[in-house]
C-alpha cells in the first residue's frame, strides 16, 4: 500500500527498507541539489568539484583509474569528464614517462582556483549542521556500515581480501 506523507512530502511504502531507500536517495539528491545551486557561481558542477577533490587529494597518483575506484564510477565515465575538464581547463593530463599506456590528471591553475572555491561548502554546512555531533557520528556509522554491504554486493574489496585457504 502506498501512502503520501504530508510531513516528509514523499510517498511511503509498507516495505520499510524500500521506504528508507527512498528517504537516503531523495535526501541525497535534495543536498546534491543545493550543492549544485552553490557551484554554479564558480561554473563548476558538482561532479567537477568532486572530481577536483578528488585530484587534489591523490596528487602524482591521479589516474583514471584511481579515480574511478574512489568515486565508484565506470572508467569510462570517468575518462569522459576528465576529457572535458581538460577541454575546459581545470585539468591536464599528462602521459606517464614510464608506461606510455598510462596518463596522470593534475589540476591547472584554473582548477586548483575552481577547487580552492568549491571547499567553501556553504549549503553542506548549513544542511549537516542541523544534527548534534553524535548525530553525525552515528550517521557516519551507519553510512559507513550500508557502504560497506554494498561494496560487498558489487564485489568492489574481492581483490583486496586475503586468499582463501
Amino acid at each position: 500500500m502506498v501512502k503520501y506523507d504530508e510531513d516528509v512530502k514523499y510517498f511511503s511504502y509498507s516495505d520499510e527498507d524500500q521506504d528508507l531507500w527512498l528517504l537516503l536517495t531523495r535526501t541525497r539528491y535534495a543536498i546534491f541539489r543545493a550543492r549544485e545551486k552553490e557551484l554554479q557561481r564558480y561554473g563548476v558542477s558538482p561532479e567537477q568539484a568532486g572530481l577536483l577533490f578528488i585530484v587534489q587529494a591523490l596528487g602524482n597518483k591521479a589516474t583514471p583509474a584511481a579515480i574511478s575506484r574512489v568515486i565508484l564510477r565506470q572508467p569510462h565515465t570517468v575518462s569522459a569528464l576528465v576529457d572535458r575538464m581538460a577541454k575546459k581547463g581545470f585539468v591536464k593530463k599528462l602521459k606517464d614517462l614510464d608506461r606510455k599506456n598510462l596518463v596522470r590528471v593534475s589540476l591547472t591553475d584554473k582548477g586548483t582556483r575552481a577547487y580552492d572555491q568549491s571547499t567553501k561548502r556553504g549549503p553542506i554546512k548549513r544542511i549537516m549542521g542541523v544534527l548534534t555531533q553524535q548525530e553525525r557520528k552515528n550517521l557516519k556509522l551507519y553510512l559507513e556500515k550500508l557502504m560497506s554491504k554494498a561494496r560487498e554486493e558489487l564485489g568492489l574489496d574481492r581483490d583486496l581480501l586475503p586468499p582463501s585457504e
